[in-house]
């Protein structure tokens, strides 16, 4: 028996009773058939850390894979290493993609196929578009919904036909709503309640009413979800975000959220993808705490990597206060605790989502603060107050100094960055396309401000206009992307805070400062979060004149002593 079979049984027998053995020894008997049928190369270990992700759309993006494909160039003179494409399986389209139809068809729209395609022709235009990005360095990972389904997948088709159907048990039913009470609403403003009414009966959900909740207690769904998994790495896929995970599991008298038997299921998910394709990522979705992230981590058996979702308002907190105090706390050992080392942070600015503020992980202060700063026009408001729909460029109102800075804040900090598309060149809310998801979708879901569609034609002319605003920030992005592609500190070294200075010998509070180091590299980061120019003393820089990474120049004033920093501006240096 291998450690990963060991591992499956493990996670199994702490999830379901000897009943459902034989269940068991049938997915056991299934994955090796299919590693004997399908021999698929391991992936480097741990090379997530070295990643830039780039966050895409493939449609509002360029259309089709095809068009996706067109633009690598594009994709590469940015910089990037990893695609991430937000949601791609077959779907209805009622939350983005993230209701999924078939787990193992990508949306047809995508493909640029005719009608009468078959399903091995489909699969083939997205295999041909992985041999494209992998011929280029690039490594692909997508989203899969793991908590839950579009109502109109096969499986609950079935389980709505009455409770003595074989897929009854596939979802959550119920005669009444007096299941799961202390289940906290999710999109408060857009649902009412976590039961929706089907007949004479009700079905559970998290999120939207058409996104009813998967049933792990059932162990078919587990086996049938790991196979999902499986299929794609079949096809080659590098890893898998799991969306919503800390909600799989439920039980009564419970808020139904980061359960341990939760954490159990993605053991065995883990186990399941490591028997086939050892260091295919597993990134953990899961907007908490991190002190419940790294519980995703497990000892180095569960995810790989989780998101940094409190770093991320901290950094716009961090910004408005003109303060490094937000970043410094947030990651200290008090909130961010260690990680094993396998595990990686990943760190976002913007997203697919809103400007989150959930008291999850953000204070009612923090919160209040950050809605006042950067909530600049009335319908950005999200979730009566638990975020800003708006895109990077908008909430920094169109200043690319400020744009570069948060950007060079958030690839030098700890963890494996990620890129929203569009924000490289200043990509403004989408008016338009707001309104045309409000009539497709009948909900008036204000994060479809921060998606849209690319006009390559006029980005096309932005970019070779050297006073356009598009210009300017993909300039400055692309640089600073470019330059931390080529050394390994940024993620995977050690931090090491930097006080700065004043000539009256206090500390700015106005200078982030640190160093990255690993190896033989060591790389000092300055940034001043303020909109005055400061003047400070640093003890580790020992000359006059340091050029950094960018060509820029820092020199000390000999009368003062001391070193002069722009507004909103930034020097990496090596030492």
């Amino acid at each position: 028996m291998t450690k990963q079979t060991e591992q499956i049984a493990s996670a199994w027998h702490e999830l379901y009773s000897h009943e459902f053995e034989p269940g068991l020894a049938e997915f056991l008997s299934y994955l090796e058939d299919f590693k004997h049928k399908n021999r698929v190369e391991p992936q480097e270990p741990e090379w997530y850390k070295d990643a830039i992700v780039y966050s895409l759309y493939v449609d509002l993006f360029n259309g089709t894979f095809d068009g996706l494909r067109q633009k690598l160039d594009y994709i590469q003179n940015l910089g990037v290493n990893c695609l991430w494409l937000l949601p791609i399986l077959d779907s209805p389209m009622r939350d983005a993609g993230f209701d999924i139809r078939n787990y193992t068809l990508v949306r047809d729209e995508l493909l640029g196929l005719p009608q009468t395609a078959t399903d091995d022709e489909k699969r083939e235009v997205f295999r041909s578009f992985l041999d494209e990005a992998h011929n280029r360095g690039l490594k692909v990972i997508f989203d899969i919904a793991m908590n839950h389904t579009s109502d109109q997948h096969p499986w609950f088709q079935e389980s709505r036909k009455g409770p003595e159907n074989p897929y009854r048990d596939f979802y959550i039913w119920n005669k009444d709503t007096n299941r799961y009470t202390q289940t906290r609403l999710l999109f408060k403003g857009m649902e009412d309640s976590n039961w929706q009414q089907d007949g004479d009966w009700y079905f559970f959900h998290r999120f939207f009413n058409f996104q009813p909740d998967l049933n792990y207690r059932n162990p078919k769904v587990l086996t049938e979800m790991a196979k999902n998994l499986l299929f794609w790495l079949s096809q080659g896929v590098d890893g898998f975000r799991a969306d919503a995970i800390p909600y799989i599991w439920k039980e009564e008298g419970t808020d139904c959220e980061n359960l341990p038997k939760t954490h159990t299921v993605v053991k065995f998910m883990r186990a399941v993808v490591d028997a086939v394709r050892p260091h295919t990522l597993l990134l953990a979705e899961a907007c908490q705490k991190p002190v419940e992230v790294v519980k995703y981590f497990g000892s180095g058996d569960e995810c790989h990597a989780g998101y940094h979702f409190p770093l991320m308002p901290q950094i716009f907190k961090a910004i408005a206060m003109q303060s490094s105090e937000p970043v410094l706390k947030t990651l200290s050992r008090e909130v961010t605790p260690e990680i094993p080392e396998n595990a990686q942070w990943f760190t976002f600015l913007r997203c697919h989502d809103e400007l989150s503020l959930e008291l999850v992980y953000v204070s009612e202060e923090d919160r209040a603060h950050i809605h006042k700063n950067y909530c600049h026009q009335p319908e950005w408001n999200f979730r009566v107050g638990e975020g800003i729909s708006a895109r990077l460029s908008e909430l920094m109102q169109r200043n690319p100094d400020k744009i570069a800075l948060a950007y060079s804040i958030m690839l030098t900090l700890p963890g494996t960055p990620i890129i929203y598309y569009g924000d490289e060149f200043g990509k403004l809310n989408d008016e338009q396309y707001y309104q045309e998801k409000i009539k497709e979708t009948g909900k008036d879901d204000t994060r479809f401000l921060v998606r849209g569609r690319i006009d390559w034609s006029q980005l096309e002319k932005d970019l070779s206009d050297k006073a356009s605003f598009s210009n300017q920030v993909f300039e400055k992005i692309s640089a600073l992307v470019k330059t931390r592609k080529k050394y390994r500190a940024f993620g995977r070294g050690s931090i090491e805070w930097v006080k700065a200075i004043d000539p009256n010998g206090s500390e700015n509070e106005h200078i982030l400062a640190f160093t990255r180091s690993f190896g033989d590299e060591r790389i000092l980061i300055i940034q001043n979060l303020s909109e005055h120019l400061q003047h400070i003393k640093i003890h580790i820089l020992k000359n006059d004149t340091y050029k950094d990474l960018f060509g820029n120049f820092l020199r000390l004033n000999i009368q003062e002593k001391t070193f002069e920093i722009k507004p909103f501006s930034y020097f990496w240096i090596t030492l």
